[in-house]
């Protein structure tokens, strides 16, 4: 059971019929294509939230000059989206615009009182990949903080609320490279701006032999939180980006109650097989329903357009224990 807010009027779309996997996905896939603002060459691994009855987000578009941006993103049903042709500003907190949001892979997480975006941006400039966070109370102007970790780090995830009086946030430290070494962890923070008590979350195997990150902010459940991260396995043709699933321990959330041995979704259509990095699939947004235990979730597919896929809550955390590792 999914403990938070209802929404009714999220997207979904029943099971095919013969569809026997814990999810599946949208038939009009995918949802946003690659040029949807005239200065895209790609829009993709992009956050979404509900808000006043609609819905908002902050999505990566990478430019004509493969140049990576965040771009704000209204809709009225969280399929059809209005993106803003210009990039996201940011400001500090004096209300001196500081320039806009460069960087990719962001996610959006309400906590208490307003919206926080965590991205992976360069710190200070070009020092290096580092999560850059940045907070909003409504959407219109975005307040940007201290970069959470020193470089390297990617894939900042936030918990939607404070767990023991202290904020949470996921990430993977990494190097100048594309990370030959992938784990994830967990640290505190009393303020969003200092972070420590570093915790080990999981490490790669199986079908995510190289790396594995956090993908969408977790979902509390009855026991814990269902996680669902995106793995990454290197062949011979290069990498393989999939999405899987685990439950956290309620209070202690670096604990793994279970790790689901296969992956969840897998690169096989050729919107996820083909595009500017073929066999992606990189989840950054849920929308989910308590009532009817609805998820729908938003991933990057092919680092090109963003794609749409569902879940019932009560099959996939069945499906996680009975194939768990």
């Amino acid at each position: 059971m999914i403990i938070g807010a209802n929404l009714p009027n999220m997207p979904w779309q029943d099971r095919p019929e013969g569809c026997k996997d814990p999810v599946w996905r949208y038939s009009n896939n995918p949802i946003v294509k690659r040029d949807q603002i005239p200065s895209a060459n790609s829009i993709f691994n992009s956050a979404v939230v509900a808000k006043d009855g609609a819905f908002v987000g902050v999505f990566r578009s990478d430019d004509k000059c493969m140049e990576q941006h965040l771009f704000l993103a209204k809709s009225e049903n969280a399929i059809d989206w209005d993106i803003e042709p210009d990039p996201l500003p940011l400001y500090n907190e004096k209300d001196e615009c500081v320039g806009v949001a460069c960087g990719y892979d962001p996610r959006v997480c309400w906590i208490e009182d307003r919206y926080y975006v965590t991205w992976c941006t360069q710190f200070e400039g070009y020092h290096g990949a580092t999560i850059g966070v940045a907070y909003s109370y409504d959407f219109k102007k975005f307040y940007r903080l201290q970069d959470a970790f020193l470089p390297y780090n990617r894939n900042g995830v936030l918990f939607p609320k404070k767990i023991n009086g202290k904020f949470m946030m996921f990430s993977r430290p990494s190097d100048n490279g594309h990370t030959p070494f992938g784990d994830m962890y967990l640290s505190e923070s009393p303020d969003m701006e200092h972070w420590g008590y570093h915790h080990h979350v999981m490490n790669p195997t199986g079908w995510s032999w190289t790396k594995v990150g956090a993908g969408p902010i977790p979902i509390e459940i009855d026991e814990g939180w269902l996680l669902i991260f995106h793995g990454v396995g290197t062949t011979c043709n290069g990498m393989i980006y999939s999405i899987g699933a685990a439950i956290l321990d309620k209070e202690q959330p670096w604990k793994v109650k279970y790790r689901c041995k296969p992956y969840i979704l897998h690169p096989t259509e050729i919107y996820e097989c083909v595009g500017d990095v073929p066999n992606v699939c990189f989840p950054c947004a849920t929308l989910c329903d308590a009532e009817t235990g609805r998820i729908a979730i938003y991933y990057g597919a092919a680092d090109t357009v963003v794609a749409l896929a569902f879940a019932q809550v009560d099959e996939l955390v069945q499906y996680i224990k009975d194939n768990a590792m």
